[in-house]
């Protein structure tokens, strides 16, 4: 049995990873030349198992006035005459209720508990070199009504079986990551999680793509996907620069672009893209750098710890397709990262490798991992907004199972 995996970020390659232990052949389309240089090529590399508060909940409505109206917000909303915009919008604040948070949460942590074992069986079986670290990760917190918040979100995920985690006041945070003693009085407390891990995702993508190759996957980069040729109710073939390609079975996995891919179907999608920033901080010789995955609440900014780098990363700005980089707001991460860890020396100066992605996101929080209504060939795997990296395993393995 032949499938086409159309798209080869972290979403994407772990399908094919895990369709081809099966015993499926292979094909992997990618626009790009490389492997991951989408949404995984600079995202948070963090891999948050257990704290997966999902970015629609109740809270969102007490700090909308602030992340709207200052001039720093990790925010930005630039409103357009597109439908689709308005739609995801008004869906994203209706799911912002506990009820449905709650149930996405623990949507989560299944799907984020799955993706870990297989994430781990894949490591283990592949060796491949990604600065993997099972550091620990600590949620800073502003002040005590967002410390009572996370106390609440702890116990229900605590409920569910999430792994253990703890509230900290400030001193016991600094005591699991001292980098933080200079940033003592901008924080109240925190949440930590020992069991939460680092790597980074575009190695493991590239890793992916030389694991499959030499397991017989058909490798296209540099490969435009065109369109979807539907006969009789299934999918027969991918439309694409080089080609048709026929396949028994097809996943898109082309994040926020799926949407526009499927469109012509009939098959209308939730997903919007969520455009962030980073920046990667080569640590000077001794200077004082993190070692535990950070994550301020405040500022929307997560750090984490990549052997002698940093990867700093945030912003949510729902621009609609605008791919361009904003120099301000690589500004931003290099003043948080300056604010938060003042001991951190740079070591190439100004070379942070700058990089801006389009993160699809579904109104919920939860990705949509399913068959395409009307075309049981044609399967989803796209939505993963800030957690394609943690997810892409457990969505992986969902669909797998399903098609047995």
């Amino acid at each position: 049995m032949h499938a086409c995996i159309l798209g080869a970020g972290i979403v994407g390659l772990a399908t094919a990873y895990e369709l081809q232990r099966k015993g499926w052949r292979i094909t992997l389309i990618d626009a790009q030349t490389q492997a991951g240089m989408g949404a995984s090529a600079g995202n948070g590399a963090q891999l948050s198992y257990a704290y997966v508060q999902p970015l629609a909940d109740p809270a969102i409505y007490g700090q909308l006035p602030k992340l709207f109206c200052a001039t720093d917000s990790p925010l930005k909303f630039r409103l357009k005459l597109d439908p689709h915009q308005w739609q995801w919008g008004l869906s994203f604040l209706a799911a912002c209720n506990a009820q449905r948070s709650h149930r996405t949460t623990a949507e989560l942590l299944t799907l984020a508990a799955s993706s870990r074992a297989g994430y781990d069986s894949m490591l283990a079986n592949t060796g491949i070199a990604c600065d993997f670290a099972q550091a620990g990760k600590l949620v800073l917190l502003p002040d005590t009504t967002a410390m009572q918040s996370a106390q609440r979100q702890i116990d229900l995920q605590a409920s569910l079986g999430a792994p253990a985690q703890s509230l900290l006041d400030a001193d016991a945070a600094i005591a699991h990551e001292s980098a933080l003693a200079g940033y003592r009085h901008q924080f109240a407390g925190a949440v930590y999680t020992a069991s939460e891990c680092v790597a980074d995702c575009l190695s493991v993508c590239q890793g992916l793509v030389t694991h499959l190759q030499a397991g017989g996957a058909q490798w296209l980069p540099a490969t435009q996907v065109r369109a979807l040729l539907a006969e009789g109710g299934r999918i027969k073939a991918v439309r694409t620069s080089q080609g048709d390609i026929e396949a028994d079975l097809f996943v898109s996995a082309l994040g926020w672009q799926t949407p526009a891919l499927v469109a012509p179907l009939g098959i209308r999608l939730p997903i919007y893209p969520l455009k962030g920033y980073s920046i990667t901080v080569p640590v000077a010789a001794g200077s004082t750098a993190p070692l535990v995955s950070v994550t301020d609440s405040k500022r929307k900014v997560v750090f984490a710890r990549l052997g002698d780098r940093v990867r700093v990363a945030g912003m949510v700005e729902l621009v609609g397709n605008d791919t361009r980089l904003d120099p301000s707001r690589i500004d931003s991460l290099r003043h948080s990262t300056r604010a938060v860890f003042p001991g951190l020396a740079f070591a190439d100066g100004d070379d942070l490798q700058p990089w801006t992605g389009m993160r699809p996101a579904t109104p919920t929080g939860l990705p949509i991992t399913e068959r395409a209504a009307g075309h049981p060939n044609l399967w989803i795997n796209s939505g993963h907004g800030a957690l394609g990296f943690t997810l892409a395993f457990g969505s992986a393995l969902r669909i797998v199972q399903s098609l047995e």
